[in-house]
């Protein structure tokens, strides 16, 4: 074992540095093993890929190697609410602790940041539909006077969606770089400036993959000194990295260059008068465009959205607008940097559709739209048993490695290319870093193995660590599989659902998390428990923080969330006792993106549903049960509802990925855990 593994153990032993100085740290065997791991990986620059169960103290495990190690070590989460935990609480404790004095920097992407460029085109701007817009965006003018980060995160009555935010952010189109007149002042640069100075620099995923893309972010730069990643919550990243490696555009990114063509007016004697007819022609076109796909599915691929010629037109008329704008534009890109930005913009904007609209090149081969709309629906349901279709599978098969596609949200649309397997250049970042790569996570592993997140992140042979979670969970939980509860795709699965889960929460007294497969499910079982004993919490009623803050002071309440309750929440003690899971959470149907993933695993011999779907939603299932057991004195029951568990054979690859605990059929014993409590 080398140095850095034997002094990493110690650090967080019972006698060690961090019980000798942090108030209630417990020295664990599984940290103190994950922690000689990580430390190794840095050691000799490899490749480890660690699953620490819930309450291993990953966290601290990797930390206390970064720091002893000296090495210029990039931390990436999968959220900025992790990151800034991390930063701010977790990594100044190890440190105090262990009286390493290494420099350390918070890096987030632009759009987090303060731009005082846009903020300045704001003012005076009446764009507000509220008198409460008007006073939030006081607010942040006042804000802006004081703050010496300029990171949006400190205005914590700023909702993560709000209209404000892009009027007072950046982002890598519309950010005017050296030209700006506050790039002396400019937040962005000074936090580039720290992470390149600092040891331990945390990020976020959308932030590392982003520059790992060549997006931009700014922080390409510091990459190539780093000598170690700590990649935590990597389950995520397959996922996201598809996006990054990707191209796309959408009905909000136009409408906000036109607006701020408009902005740019202000500063441009006789703009206005150039500029305003073919914004207006823009946004025009973009409304009957939106229209027209009225009559689409809300997903769907690039050929099933062309096949209505009015979203064709449509598509062709905006192209047609943005080109006239760019056109008007260039008389006026000397005038100002602002102005060259939104030349710049229309055109890369243009460029995205045309290449979405046409084809981005040789991979781009089914013949039409009925062969795309074959091949998709050909892919086996849920349960991976449908025989495919043989035509459709050769349209799929003279597909290349991506994917067209499209989405619908209230008022806009998204269109995007994706790439069905992004492990190559994953894999090529990696190996050209030649540093350490420590990928960890509480849900990794499936049936005790990695072959599929290794995989999808283009790993061979990694070093690997398996560590369950050390809580008691034969003593703390009780899983209950309801008996006698219909197919759940059958109409009267949500109310016999409700019906088993009842007497589950009269006998914890609600205290409950009901996760659910869709909003429709969610919405439908919001209504059926209306009026009971019990406070009701329903996801969208308020943003989720303000839920979770809600459900934990009520002390009886039944919190109903989706797949985005699953991870990232943290509820320890009474006030979560059950979480209720309504279906295996296998990938939506209507995701373009997953269907095809599908069809290239056929393509190259492999089995869909055992290769891609199952091991997808026994990951998602893992995150949902790990909200329940939070503590060592944490008590609770695990509901499962969906009836494929047992009937199916695959359930046992479920079960067998969960921790090891005590399950049952009986409502009575249910009655009874809670009655020892």
């Amino acid at each position: 074992m080398s140095l850095l593994a034997n002094a990493s153990r110690e650090a967080l032993s019972e006698g060690g540095a961090l019980a000798a100085r942090l108030e209630g740290f417990v020295a664990r065997p599984a940290q103190q093993r994950l922690t000689a791991a990580v430390a190794e990986a840095m050691e000799h620059r490899e490749v480890l890929l660690a699953e620490a169960g819930t309450g291993t103290g990953k966290t601290y495990a990797y930390l206390v190697p970064a720091l002893l190690s000296g090495l210029k070590t990039i931390i990436s989460t999968g959220t900025r609410a992790l990151q800034d935990q991390l930063y701010h609480r977790d990594l100044p404790r190890v440190r105090q602790a262990l009286g390493v004095g290494l420099r350390s920097a918070l890096l987030k992407g632009r759009a987090n940041y303060l731009c005082r460029y846009r903020l300045e085109q704001a003012r005076g701007d009446a764009r507000f539909s509220s008198p409460e817009q008007a006073s939030q965006f006081q607010r942040i003018v006042a804000w802006a006077g004081r703050t010496r980060a300029g990171d949006i995160a400190e205005l914590e009555s700023l909702p993560d969606d709000s209209p404000l935010l892009p009027l007072v952010t950046s982002t890598v189109d519309n950010c005017l770089g050296s030209d700006c007149p506050f790039w002396e002042e400019c937040f962005v640069v000074q936090a580039r400036q720290r992470a390149q100075a600092a040891d331990i620099v945390v990020v976020n995923h959308h932030l590392l993959l982003a520059d790992l893309a060549l997006k931009q972010e700014g922080f390409g730069e510091i990459l190539p000194g780093a000598q170690a990643f700590v990649i935590d919550e990597a389950h995520q990243l397959p996922e996201l990295a598809a996006g990054f490696f990707g191209e796309g555009f959408g009905m909000r990114q136009l409408q906000e260059l036109g607006r701020d063509c408009l902005a740019e007016c202000k500063q441009v004697t006789g703009a206005l008068a150039v500029v305003q007819a073919p914004v207006r022609a823009l946004e025009q076109a973009l409304r009957e465009l939106r229209a027209a796909m009225e009559a689409l599915p809300a997903r769907g691929t690039r050929e099933r959205a062309l096949a209505e010629a009015t979203v064709g037109r449509g598509f062709d008329a905006v192209g047609d607008a943005l080109l006239a704008l760019e056109l008007a534009m260039e008389p006026l890109a000397g005038t100002s940097p602002g102005f060259a930005a939104c030349v710049a913009r229309a055109r890369d904007l243009g460029g995205r559709l045309e290449r979405w609209r046409d084809g981005g090149g040789p991979s781009d081969a089914f013949a039409d739209a009925e062969q795309a709309e074959a091949a998709l629906s050909a892919v086996a349901g849920a349960e991976g048993e449908a025989p495919p279709d043989p035509a459709a599978l050769a349209a799929a098969a003279a597909r290349g490695g991506e994917v067209y596609w499209y989405e619908l949200s209230a008022r806009g649309f998204r269109c995007q290319r994706t790439p069905l397997d992004v492990s190559a250049p994953l894999r090529a970042h990696r190996e050209r870093s030649h540093a350490a790569w420590i990928f960890t996570s509480a849900t990794l592993a499936v049936g005790g193995g990695f072959q599929h997140v290794a995989r999808k992140l283009g790993l061979f042979d990694p070093e690997t660590l398996l560590e369950p979670s050390p809580f008691d969970w034969q003593r703390q939980a009780l899983c209950y599989l309801p008996r006698g509860l219909p197919a759940p795709n059958r109409p009267e699965f949500g109310a016999a659902m409700l019906e088993a889960v009842r007497p589950v929460l009269e006998a914890s007294g609600g205290r409950a998390f009901l996760l659910f497969s869709s909003l429709r499910a969610l919405r439908e079982a919001a209504a059926m428990l209306e009026g009971g004993p019990w406070p009701l919490f329903v996801q969208g009623a308020a943003p989720k923080a303000e839920l979770l803050r809600r459900f934990r002071e009520s002390g009886n309440g039944v919190l109903l969330g989706s797949a985005t309750f699953r991870e990232g929440v943290d509820v320890a003690g009474d006030a979560l006792s059950v979480v209720v899971i309504d279906k295996l959470p296998f990938a939506a149907p209507d995701d373009p993106g997953f269907e095809a993933r599908l069809e290239a695993v056929r393509r190259r011999g492999g089995n869909p549903f055992r290769d891609e779907q199952l091991p997808q939603a026994v990951i998602a299932l893992k995150q949902g049960v790990g909200r329940l057991i939070r503590s060592e004195s944490d008590r609770g029951v695990l509901v499962l509802c969906d009836p494929r568990i047992t009937a199916r054979p695959y359930g046992r690859v479920f079960m067998h990925s969960l921790p090891r605990f005590a399950v049952t059929r009986r409502i009575e014993d249910v009655q009874a855990f809670f009655a020892r409590a």
